[in-house]
């Protein structure tokens, strides 16, 4: 039964990203701006964060300085508000799908990104490394297949869906074709990929001169808020625009930010860690795929959006690519313990023979 409470537990936290990505597509294929829906998501993140930034802000904390200020708004436009909007017009210019297919991309992309960086070490004469340098091929093989290959679609067996909009509005450059506004979809998709990963590695070396958690992601979500603004206001002025109803959009947004901070802290984190306390960590990265599964059936389901095979030959690819990426961090994990073990070992031997040698001169002392 415990077995059973796990992959339970799994599916639940990939649920609440699946869930994310149909509503948001669903308020998109509605005609909402995605630059206004982004304005407003991270407002209401701001308005709950800093008051509990400031709640629970502790005595000793790091003071902020200009210069760390400085580099947390840089961070919140590469590393926030340009991936966030950019993969938000992406996901309005293609499908559900497409947009959690692109998440398997997000661990191979920082590996990359950390490789360029020389964080990252890959040996060609180990299997390990082999292998990841195929699960990077294997992420890039995908990234193309789902840019250039749509094949035939996939007929859906249901064909009543709960939300979807009969008559969608093209509210951004209508004049696009298809075919053009799924390349730039997948290009803004890769885009953002590459800035997340940017962010996670910047936020590390922040972190370690500013190691205030809480009060780092108020800020960055505060500065994201304004420069989301400034890129909803320029691109957007048609007071209707900006107005919000009782409807899909309000709940897409509450639950959007709830999903940032109550669900994903309070929820997924803890089913998370409980999983990775009985499971390991890799199983519930492997488990990533399952949002990709979820918001496929969703969107065929509830969203009538039309599956075609290249999305699923290209979702196969990046979570090929993921696996590969993922077991070859294991392998080199398992090995370079196994070192540490191994020196630890010798090292104590090494001791024992110095105090033996010791306790040898030590008694020839005395008989002398």
């Amino acid at each position: 039964m415990g077995g059973v409470k796990v992959y339970l537990a799994v599916i639940l936290s990939q649920a609440i990203y699946a869930g994310m990505v149909l509503l948001t597509k669903a308020i998109f294929n509605g005609g909402m701006n995605c630059y206004i829906f982004t304005f407003y998501r991270q407002l209401v993140g701001t308005v709950v964060l800093v008051p509990l930034a400031l709640i629970f802000k502790r005595r000793n904390a790091t003071p902020l300085s200009v210069l760390t200020f400085c580099k947390i708004f840089m961070l919140a436009l590469l590393g926030v508000t340009i991936p966030i909007n950019a993969s938000n017009v992406a996901i309005a210019y293609t499908t559900a799908t497409l947009g959690a297919a692109i998440l398997n991309c997000l661990p191979v992309a920082t590996f990359c990104l950390a490789l360029l960086l020389r964080m990252e070490n890959v040996t060609l004469k180990t299997t390990a490394g082999i292998v990841k340098i195929a699960g990077l091929v294997a992420c890039v093989g995908g990234v193309v297949t789902l840019t250039f290959y749509k094949g035939p679609h996939l007929n859906p067996f249901l064909h009543h869906h709960p939300v979807e909009y009969h008559h969608p509005q093209q509210a951004h450059q209508p004049h696009i074709s298809s075919n053009k506004r799924w390349l730039i979809g997948c290009s803004l998709f890769v885009l953002a990929t590459f800035a997340w990963s940017l962010f996670l590695v910047l936020q590390a070396q922040i972190l370690k001169s500013y190691p205030e958690g809480l009060r780092l992601t108020s800020l960055l979500c505060l500065t994201s808020s304004g420069q989301c603004f400034v890129f909803a206001i320029a691109l957007e002025r048609n007071p209707s625009e900006w107005k919000l109803g009782w409807n899909i959009e309000l709940l897409t947004i509450i639950y959007s930010v709830s999903q940032q901070g109550i669900l994903i802290t309070s929820l997924s984190y803890n089913i998370q860690a409980w999983v990775v306390q009985i499971k390991g960590p890799v199983f519930i990265a492997m488990s990533q795929p399952l949002t990709l599964i979820i918001t496929m059936i969703g969107s065929v389901l509830l969203l009538g959006e039309a599956i075609n095979l290249g999305s699923v030959l290209g979702g196969i690819l990046l979570v090929v690519s993921l696996y590969a990426v993922l077991w070859g961090k294991s392998k080199d994990q398992t090995l370079q313990n196994q070192s540490n073990s191994d020196n630890k070992a010798e090292a104590d031997i090494l001791a024992l023979e110095e105090a033996e040698v010791k306790k040898n001169h030590y008694e020839d002392e005395i008989r002398v």
